[in-house]
Parts: C-alpha cells; structure tokens; sequence
C-alpha cells in the first residue's frame, strides 16, 4: 500500500506556489529553471478562501507582478486548473500576441535537467572564456549555495577567522576629455595572461567585460602564433573595442608582422614569393614562426578583415606608437597618415610579392639597441612622425638586455621581467615582455613614472 494513501486530502493555506502564472508572464526565480507549463491537471487539492497576499520581495525575484498589474488580481479570482482537452489550447488569460510564440515554445520545451542539490561551486564551460564572447557557463543562472546545501554551526565556540576581502584595483577612466593611455605588449596567443594583466590594471572586470570608462587602450600588434589562442585574443580586442566605444573610451590595435603573417598564409598559402633570399611561402613562413593549427582552423573572415584594416604607427600623447623596433616605416611615407594608406592599399592589392615585402620589413628588429646608431635611429623616426618618445613592442626584452632563453621558450633560465625597458638615451620604451619565453605580458600606463 502506498503510504498515505488512507489520508483525506491535506488542506492547505494559499501561497505563491498554489497559483499558476502564464507561461508569458512568468518571471524566472534566480538561482531555478523555469517549470514547464503542465499538461496534465494536477490533483486537486482544496484551497482554503484566498487572502490578501503579501508581495514577494522584489530582490528576490519571485516571478509575482508588480502591483496594478492588470494580470494581478486575474491569477488570484479565476477558477481551479482544468486540463485542457486534446483540441483546444493549454490555458492562457488572453496573452498579448508578442508572447504567444514564447508561450507555444515553453510549452513544448524539455524540462531542464535538475542541478545537483549539493553542488558548492559552478560547472565550468570549456567553451567558455572571459576572452569570448559567450561568457563561461557557471551553473543554473544565479545559483548560489544555502543553508540548505552547507552545514550550520551554532557552537558559540567556533573558532573565527576574519578574512580580509580581496583587493581591488583603483578605478579607472573617469572624469571629463580623454581618460588615461595604457599599451599593451605582444600577447603571441597567450589569452590567460592577458586577462591576467587587463584586471591587475583595472582595465576589465572579472566577466572580462570593459571597466576603464574612458580610458584609452593601445595593442602594439602580434596577437597570435606560438601560444595557446591566438583568436580567443582577437576576439577579445574586437569586442572590448566595442564596449569601451560605448563607455566613452576606447580600445585599438596596430598591426605587427605576425598580423602580416597570418593574412599572407590564409591569403595566398604555399603560392611562392620572392624571398630577396630564393622561394619562399607564407604558409612555410608561419609554420616555422610559430604558426598554430588551431588559430588557423578558427580564422574567419571577420578577423581577416579586422586585421587587414588596423594601422602601422599612431601618435599618441607624445608617443609614437608602432609594432617594430625599425626604421623601415620611413619607406611608407614622411606622415603617419601616408604610412597607414600605403600599408593598406597593399593589402587591398592582394599581390603575393608585395604582402611579402611589406611583411619582411616589418619582422626587422634591434634598430635602436646600439649604444651609438641607435638613439639616431629613434630621433629620425620623432623627427618624421613627431613625438619625443618611441614605444614599441617586436623585440621581446629579454633580447634587447641580453639575457639568456629563446624565443620559442626553451633555455634553462627564465627571463626577469620587470617592466618596460627604456633605452637609446631614454627615447625607446620596449614593451614585449617575452612572455613565449615564459617572461611576462606587460600592460602599462603611459606616460611611465619618472
């Protein structure tokens, strides 16, 4: 015998949940899926005469209507539930006919399956990154442990432990005109440490969402190649390009040779190029630079053309902006306005040999580092394009201070990076923290302290 199954019916007092809500007025509880409209009548079960029902808290979101809600006093006076018969409709009170189809859909939607009661922590999204533009799936949406899930101590001996709550960093990018500048030094796919390094600045919050305000934000170009996500990183600039757009700043990008590299390898692949040292190809070219498969199976055209439109030098601030430590911009044009044209009128080109030529000289490096040519070299550059300073990225700065290790990461000592490295009688600012080389992603606020 089922047990109690002898019992007259239970009689209960009304509450929120004896009462149905539409399936296009229901308002979802945070933290709970939303019941399926029933297809079945349920048992009946004898309500005693309805009181006045006290409004839920509106912080909690417990799927009531605002008070005057023309549907309000409607779901308390109408009749018990009746099942509908197999030719008529489940039962709605006249819905507007914008939620009808959202009404038909509940309807015919699979119950969602049941979150673990004792679960104490969000299940993550592999897909998911503070980089993409689907944030990560943390569990049925505002889930939070209770008491319900925890144990509850009451001993008036319980040991207390004050935790300090974690620091945050000092906002930025308030105020009125332009907010302050940051750079960031090549990020070579390393999407992590980039996330990293964006929240130390408080540049993005812990969505990986814009928080600067109206700060301003400059990459210095090679996004992709030798780490883990290349387009995870792209995709992130594009998108944080747009939210701090619409929060009165913003976010940009140079192009650097890798940049180059990657458009010439999707482009134009194994068709031979003049090297100036025999044949060469844009698909070996990436390969042996540091090229990954799974950047190159991600690529979309979206990013194909977010890259091909990106500048060469920029000027901001009093500093000259630019990917690589060379001179070779000089052969572009004597304006940054010419410089920019002509590196995009070669790309709109398409011609194989010229890609080429434009991406060899700008994979140059070390134009600066001599003790003697090289604080010439930047003042040509300041002189041309303005400015009184040079920040660059290229060059990772384990190279330019001599320090032992490899591009490509091996080597038995691991670089220390403390910084940006200013050079050439103060005129250079390098900012590729050799991060390949197990060094560090750099994110700075320009100008630098004196």
């Amino acid at each position: 015998m089922t047990q109690g199954a002898e019992k007259e019916p239970a009689v209960r007092t009304a509450t929120l949940r004896d009462f149905r809500v539409p399936p296009y007025a229901r308002v979802p509880v945070q933290g709970h899926p939303v019941e399926p409209f029933p297809t079945e009548a349920p048992a009946e079960i004898p309500v005693a005469p309805a009181a006045p029902v006290a409004t839920a808290d509106p912080t909690l979101r417990l799927g009531t209507l605002p008070p005057g809600h023309p549907l309000d006093q409607a779901q308390l006076e109408r009749p018990p539930f009746e099942a509908p018969r197999p030719d008529q409709q489940p039962y709605v009170t006249n819905p507007p006919p914008a939620y009808e189809a959202q009404a038909q859909a509940q309807t015919q939607a699979p119950a969602p399956a049941p979150f673990p009661a004792q679960a104490s922590a969000p299940v993550p999204d592999e897909a998911g990154h503070p980089g993409n533009a689907v944030p990560a799936y943390e569990g049925p949406d505002g889930y939070t442990p209770t008491e319900r899930d925890l144990p509850v101590i009451n001993r008036g001996d319980t040991v207390q432990v004050p935790v300090a709550p974690a620091e945050q960093p000092a906002p930025v990018g308030g105020g009125e005109g332009p907010g302050p500048l940051f750079v960031v030094g090549d990020v070579h796919g390393y999407l992590d440490e980039l996330v990293q390094a964006l929240r130390a600045q408080g540049l993005i919050d812990d969505n990986g969402g814009w928080a600067a305000g109206n700060a301003r934000l400059w990459f210095l170009g090679d996004f992709t190649d030798r780490g883990p996500d290349g387009i995870g990183v792209i995709d992130l600039v594009m998108r944080l390009s747009a939210e701090a757009a619409a929060a009165g700043g913003y976010c940009k990008a140079l192009m650097g040779n890798h940049e180059l590299l990657l458009i010439g390898a999707k482009r134009f692949g194994d068709t031979p190029v003049n090297s100036g040292a025999g044949t060469a190809t844009f698909q070996a070219a990436w390969l042996l630079n540091g090229g990954q498969k799974h950047d190159m199976d991600r690529l979309q055209d979206v990013h194909l053309q977010w890259m091909s439109r990106l500048d060469a030098v920029v000027a901001e601030d009093g500093h000259l902006l630019l990917h690589s430590d060379t001179t070779a911009y000089l052969e572009y044009g004597e304006t940054i306005e010419d410089v920019n044209d002509n590196v995009h009128a070669a790309l709109t080109r398409n011609d194989a040999d010229e890609v080429w030529d434009l991406f060899r000289k700008f994979t140059k490096r070390f134009a600066f580092r001599d003790e003697a040519a090289g604080p010439q070299a930047v003042r040509e550059l300041l002189d041309t394009y303005g400015g009184s300073r040079v920040v660059h990225g290229h060059s990772p700065i384990p190279y330019l201070t001599g320090q032992v290790g490899s591009e490509d990461g091996e080597g038995d000592n691991r670089p220390v990076v403390d910084g940006p490295h200013v050079y050439a009688d103060g005129l250079a600012i390098a900012m590729d923290g050799g991060v390949t080389m197990a060094g560090k992603l750099l994110v700075v606020q320009l100008p630098l302290p004196a």
